[in-house]
């Protein structure tokens, strides 16, 4: 990919920022679309060094606008189309604003890719489409359950990218991340939740359901994941799972953020924190065999050692004072 032009949508939030650090390190000339805001703010790509921000072209828009979308990709090699609205409790009293921006914003990347001859397309995906497992590990075939309004938009996002490669042969893969975790992670998950409140120095940390699994992935592997799929025409048509194949149960994620953080504090349910019974995704375990085959990916940051660089971060004072610890963040 060097010397690849690339897009980035989404480029200002968690995944997309680290995304964009990978991509400059493989070479790419990134540009980095962010939400256009009144404050001029950049997201996390305000945290980057000077030396990297000279290497990025950063375009400030809104993926709802198919204007700026167009504008964005023009001349573009590839495109890495991230930018979503993810919070699953903000998605139950606000749906529409998912539809437009998830299930709209990711047909706007589409028809521009399309009309501009954009050679790859890599649409971001989540393993909330498959909802509670109906068998485990979950594979690409396993059904596709909208559980919340967060994950339909995205099942439609899926399937809209999916229609625009068999009626049109737009090269699109659908890269489908299982639970992305580490730096810069917004305070609506379930590690920084933990961690912020340990570091704030409280003894009783509020959480929700305790005993749903999740497959936690370190961002430089899902980000890994993203450029391999990028680079695999093999991969192209194909919605593929990006994850570690381990599974946890939020309970045990706890017990271990807090031996790792040193602190000493107890887990307390918070009614607020719970989902809708049936909303609930119970269990998320990845069969990551097809990328594997695929692209030779393997996740390679332990939970351990993704979860010390992940505290070591957020001990950072300047790191720390951006999140909201005593809040219950949606």
């Amino acid at each position: 990919m060097k010397n690849k032009k690339v897009l980035v949508t989404g480029a200002d939030g968690f995944i997309g920022s680290h995304l964009v650090e990978a991509l400059l390190e493989e070479g790419c000339r990134v540009k980095a679309f962010v939400c256009y805001n009144s404050f001029n703010s950049w997201g996390w790509l305000d945290t980057l060094s000077k030396n990297k921000l000279k290497r990025l072209e950063v375009f400030a828009g809104d993926v709802r606008d198919p204007n700026g979308v167009r504008t964005a990709l023009k001349g573009q090699d590839a495109v890495f189309h991230l930018a979503a609205l993810i919070g699953i409790p903000f998605s139950y009293h606000s749906p529409d604003s998912y539809i437009d921006t998830n299930v709209k914003g990711t047909l706007n990347v589409l028809q521009a890719a399309r009309d501009l001859g954009t050679s790859r397309v890599i649409v971001t995906s989540t393993s909330e489409v498959y909802g509670t497992a109906r068998y485990a590990p979950i594979n690409e075939e396993h059904p596709l359950q909208g559980q919340s309004p967060y994950s339909a938009s995205k099942i439609g996002a899926d399937k809209i990218a999916e229609s625009f490669h068999l009626s049109f042969k737009l090269p699109v893969v659908t890269a489908r991340p299982f639970n992305t975790y580490g730096p810069r992670q917004s305070a609506r998950a379930i590690i920084p939740t933990i961690i912020t409140q340990l570091l704030a120095g409280q003894k009783k940390i509020k959480l929700g359901a305790l005993h749903p699994t999740r497959d936690l992935n370190y961002v430089t592997d899902t980000c890994a994941g993203f450029i391999a799929l990028a680079k695999c025409d093999a991969a192209i048509g194909k919605a593929v799972n990006i994850g570690s194949g381990r599974e946890i149960t939020i309970g045990d994620l706890a017990g271990r953020i807090i031996a790792a953080s040193e602190k000493k504090a107890s887990v307390v349910l918070d009614g607020q924190r719970k989902r809708p019974a049936k909303s609930e995704v119970e269990r998320l375990l990845a069969d990551n065999t097809l990328i594997t085959k695929l692209t030779g990916w393997a996740p390679r940051v332990s939970l351990e050692k993704g979860l010390r660089e992940t505290i070591a971060w957020f001990r950072d004072a300047e790191n720390l004072k951006r999140y909201k610890w005593d809040i219950y963040n949606v």
